[in-house]
């Protein structure tokens, strides 16, 4: 399993704790130094607040650790493409690197809809890398939405 991999799958493991709370598993680490410094997965519908996304969650605990904004030196690791306005965030955070599981061809802002992280015009660009562990975080989200349809039927 490479590193890329490992890391991976502890997002995973986020988004499998957003998926018991019933919001929409998407997971999410940020890595520091080869050490996990910060953990999110999506809360939505749990807090119901949009600001409750994985990635901004753990932007949040990043930047307490840290103890800055600016999360220089640190990779991403999310089970799904940002979308605008975590790419945002990411841009304005200045992490330099973000590793996505899935890609999201209706919202995603990495590269899918739009490219927020490469805007040549911003004073800060992100290496994006997709697709570690792509069919696994793919399913988890298949399986929430079938299980949801199905409970919208009943």
């Amino acid at each position: 399993m490479t590193t890329d991999e490992c890391y991976m799958k502890q997002a995973i493991t986020q988004a499998k704790k957003a998926a018991t709370l019933g919001d929409v598993p998407i997971g999410c680490v940020i890595v520091y130094e080869n050490k996990v410094i910060a953990r999110g997965y999506n809360r939505r519908n749990k807090d119901k607040t949009t600001l409750a996304h994985a990635e901004l969650l753990a932007i949040k605990k990043a930047s307490r650790v840290l103890g800055d904004w600016r999360l220089e030196g640190c990779t991403m690791y999310v089970t799904l493409e940002p979308c605008q306005m975590c790419a945002g965030a990411i841009v304005q955070a200045r992490i330099p690197k973000v590793v996505a599981g899935a890609m999201n061809p209706k919202a995603g802002c990495a590269g899918s809809v739009l490219d927020l992280l490469h805007v040549e015009r911003f004073n800060h660009q992100v290496e994006f890398v997709s697709g570690v562990l792509a069919e696994e975080c793919q399913s988890l989200l298949t399986e929430f939405f079938r299980e949801l349809r199905k409970q919208k039927k009943e």
